[in-house]
């Protein structure tokens, strides 16, 4: 097999069957699309070579940037690319919480610009977002190639021609009766979607996403899927909720006992296919199909993984950890809003990141972004217990966990500003610039 170019090796990855002595499933054969051996490493191969191939030509004569709202595997493959045509490429983002991620960018001779804001998708109905902002600065400005993940059609379109084919194809032309997808720009799950049911076929879609608080690389909350440009509910048959938790778990699977180098997502779409068919599975009364995406590899995800499961490395565990709080303690954690005198007397502690910080904050806050503050932690309580604490965040979902968490370790006077700054910022309270 012998291409002119590394870009000919995209696609036609294989499916794999996984041995039902791993899943346990009686009536249901479990296939993986193994997207995590295209040439850049993931499935945002395709999408990231389609949106970006019809613009090539031009950007390399005007010698254009190209740019992306990314964080991971798209902003990857999209500075591969451009490094081909010897143009530079930039990663906007507010997201990039994976070090090794960052790293490899960096050696790609990525630019990245990190950014505040509540989410790294744009929402053209907030005016104020520096994203929405940065939008339209490309729009209006030359010397830029944005390939858009986010709203651009070729990123479903590379699945609907590429990997849903392939599915079908490979499972002698007919379309898997389930199809389990993790939902993050929704290109790969919406492509295929549109794929398995132009073939005739009755597929069932199952969407996931990420449980609220709780953070897997590739994978996005219900909250956030809601504002990518793609993503259209309809696609989906039910969309279920998996945890970070459930994500390593069948990692773990893939990678000792499939033999699959898996990232997190390929885990979380793993366990979450597994979870569901399960429901299934006795009722069934002839042989089913299904199928899930293996995204990418676990290489890039060590510092995440040593994180939330220091045990695999042989540490100890992080006994102070809100990775240790159950959904319980943190439904129950101690919330006030803006209104509440509490406020007046507290010390406003900002988990965002300093961009966040910089851009707009509550007057007298002081900014320990959640990394820094989640280390500082380990070694106990920060404060006094005497002193009020108020923790705030962008929605106040972060902030509450780590407010659950103080509450466990013994701070009475812990809160989580409810609503985040969000909600302060819509109730009319003042922010300020630094």
């Amino acid at each position: 097999m012998r291409y002119d170019d590394i870009t000919e090796a995209i696609g036609n990855t294989p499916l794999v069957r996984i041995d039902p002595d791993v899943h346990g499933l009686a009536n249901i054969d479990l296939y993986a699309k193994m997207e995590f051996l295209n040439p850049f490493g993931s499935v945002k191969d395709r999408a990231a070579w389609s949106m970006v191939r019809p613009l090539l030509d031009d950007a390399a004569g005007r010698r254009d940037t190209v740019v992306e709202l990314s964080s991971g595997n798209t902003a990857k493959a999209l500075a591969l690319i451009a490094g081909m045509y010897g143009l530079p490429f930039k990663s906007v983002t507010n997201r990039m919480k994976i070090p090794e991620i960052k790293d490899l960018l960096l050696l790609l001779g990525a630019e990245i610009e990190e950014l505040p804001g509540r989410s790294e998708c744009l929402d053209p109905a907030d005016t104020d977002d520096p994203l929405t902002r940065m939008y339209r600065t490309l729009q209006s400005s030359g010397g830029y190639v944005h390939t858009d993940q986010y709203f651009n059609e070729r990123n479903a379109d590379a699945h609907f021609s590429g990997t849903g084919q392939e599915i079908v194809k490979d499972l002698d032309g007919r379309a898997p009766d389930y199809f389990i997808a993790c939902v993050g720009t929704a290109g790969s799950s919406t492509g295929v979607a549109r794929a398995l049911r132009a073939s005739g076929g009755d597929s069932t879609i199952v969407g996931l996403v990420a449980a609220k608080s709780d953070f897997i690389p590739g994978i996005r909350t219900i909250d956030e899927v809601h504002e990518v440009g793609l993503f259209d509910p309809s696609v989906y048959d039910t969309i279920e909720t998996v945890t970070a938790d459930e994500a390593i778990d069948g990692l773990l699977t893939l990678v000792r006992r499939c033999g699959t180098l898996a990232g997190p997502t390929g885990g979380g779409a793993y366990q979450g296919a597994v979870r569901y068919l399960r429901t299934l599975d006795g009722s069934l009364k002839s042989r089913k199909t299904a199928v899930f995406i293996v995204c990418d590899r676990v290489e890039s995800y060590m510092s995440y993984l040593r994180e939330r499961r220091p045990s695999l490395f042989g540490r100890p565990p992080r006994r102070n950890s809100i990775g240790t709080l159950t959904p319980e303690e943190i439904a129950a954690a101690p919330r006030v809003t803006g209104s509440d005198p509490f406020v007046r007397d507290a010390l406003v502690v900002d988990l965002r990141s300093p961009f966040a910080y910089q851009a707009l904050h509550i007057e007298g806050s002081i900014n320990i972004g959640e990394d820094v503050f989640g280390e500082m932690i380990q070694a106990g309580l920060p404060f006094s217990r005497r002193q009020p604490v108020l923790l705030v965040c962008p929605v106040g979902e972060k902030s509450a966990a780590f407010a659950a968490l103080l509450t466990r370790m013994g701070h009475p006077a812990a809160r989580s500003l409810e609503g985040g700054i969000i909600g302060w910022r819509d109730a009319g309270s003042p922010l300020v610039r630094d």
